[in-house]
């Protein structure tokens, strides 16, 4: 194989309760990137539609997690890869725009190649491009994108993810504000020490959540989604953040939270049609707001980047 094409899913991070260390792929949000093998060595980024970003590899996310793979792949394989990509996840979404460049590089490349290196190893190559995005080389966008489904990243000294079985109705309702947070920023007003009780009540959550998503315990998933740390903080950077969740619990959402570092909301739902009366009452209520916003609605991926 020359060339292909592939599609990138866009991400949920942190899950409420699993900051930095847990993450889902939704199967109906994302970019679309061609790669093809060149004779020249080398990563080439040749066109980017639907985005201004830079085509510079050492400057965009993609291009810096190829270069993390061809480094490690030496002189084993001596031609390169040009990159086309087509942006449809808005840059400071909070639903894994960096996360999708830099898995649908690596594991376009990867496939191309015929599976060089394992699905951990990829992950590890895409964090490169997160570094470059954030500042941290964090993992739980990246590997839902790679992976697909739900993931924990269980340790990041060595790398160990593991990934989650998705009860089949799950569905997915964001709501995202045409506003940008940079994740980098996003991580600054962060506290760095939490209190013990705040901590047990977020690692019981996080166990639950987990047991939920085992079990097919909706109930259980639902009175997991809670945030005791981060979104209290990151919350205040979202205009109507604190109307639009009552009014998405209330319509019948599971739980509520912030997907990544913001702007974006995020609801999950039992079944596609509670997850559409989520987002017309999400829609109803955010649009008295001013401002302007997209909806997405989307079932839990079943797999990560993938052939189109």
């Amino acid at each position: 194989m020359e060339e292909l094409k592939v599609f990138c899913p866009a991400t949920i991070a942190n899950v409420s309760c699993g900051f930095d260390v847990l993450g889902l792929a939704l199967a109906k949000v994302g970019d679309e990137m061609t790669i093809k093998k060149t004779r020249e060595p080398g990563i080439t980024i040749s066109k980017i539609e639907g985005q201004d970003l830079p085509l510079d590899t050492d400057h965009n996310v993609a291009g810096v997690a190829a270069k993390a793979l061809l480094q490690q792949l030496g002189d084993s394989y001596h031609g390169g890869f040009d990159i086309a990509i087509h942006k449809k996840i808005k840059p400071g979404s909070g639903i894994g725009s960096s996360a999708a460049s830099a898995a649908g590089a690596v594991a376009g490349i990867n496939q191309l190649l015929d599976h060089p290196f394992s699905q951990t190893a990829l992950v590890r190559f895409a964090m490169q491009g997160e570094k470059l995005a954030s500042g941290v080389a964090h993992a739980d966008n990246v590997a839902p994108a790679i992976l697909g489904g739900f993931t924990l990243v269980r340790s990041y000294e060595p790398l160990d993810i593991i990934k989650i079985p998705t009860p089949s109705l799950l569905y997915a309702t964001i709501l995202h504000p045409q506003i940008e947070i940079k994740t980098a920023d996003s991580r600054k007003i962060l506290k760095t020490s939490i209190t013990l009780q705040s901590g047990i009540k977020q690692w019981g959550n996080l166990g639950g959540l987990i047991a939920g998503l085992y079990t097919n315990d909706y109930e259980l998933i639902g009175r997991s989604l809670e945030d005791h740390i981060i979104e209290p903080i990151r919350s205040i950077l979202i205009p109507g953040y604190d109307i639009v969740k009552q009014v998405a619990l209330k319509t019948g959402a599971l739980g509520v939270g912030i997907s990544g570092s913001g702007p974006s909301i995020f609801a999950l739902s039992k079944g596609k049609e509670t997850a559409e009366r989520v987002a017309e009452k999400m829609y109803d209520n955010y649009d008295t707001i001013g401002l302007e916003f997209d909806m997405h609605i989307s079932p839990i991926a079943s797999q990560g980047v993938h052939l189109i």
